[in-house]
């Protein structure tokens, strides 16, 4: 995985063509490149992601944002209830305790 300017990408292996794909990630629009080596993928990335921005400025339109940071959440009202409870019981915001019991389980499921 690799990052730049907020935008993520995956690169997959194509061992027939003897080439790195790679794929911006996490947004609507669709923004690909590939290369030969992992150095030249990086730099690859790097230039979609800026000829995408100027492409975007271009068209007067706003790009694709990978993440805002707002992450809607429902649930039912007997959870709502018992993460309201865990929360007040660590001395947390239910955003603040959400966000880090969430955390630790992304982590834990990225590491595994």
């Amino acid at each position: 995985m690799m990052t730049y300017k907020g935008y993520s990408a995956s690169i997959e292996v194509d061992i027939e063509a003897e080439l790195l794909f790679g794929r911006v990630l996490d947004i609507n629009d669709v923004v690909t490149f590939k290369a030969q080596t992992i150095e030249e993928a990086r730099q690859e990335f790097q230039n979609s992601i800026d000829d995408y921005l100027d492409f975007c400025k271009e068209l007067g339109q706003e790009p694709d944002k990978p993440f805002s940071g707002k992450l809607p959440f429902r649930t039912t009202p007997e959870h709502h209830r018992k993460i309201f409870i865990a929360a007040k019981k660590a001395g947390k915001s239910i955003n603040n305790w959400m966000d880090e019991v969430l955390i630790k389980a992304a982590e834990q499921a990225i590491n595994t």
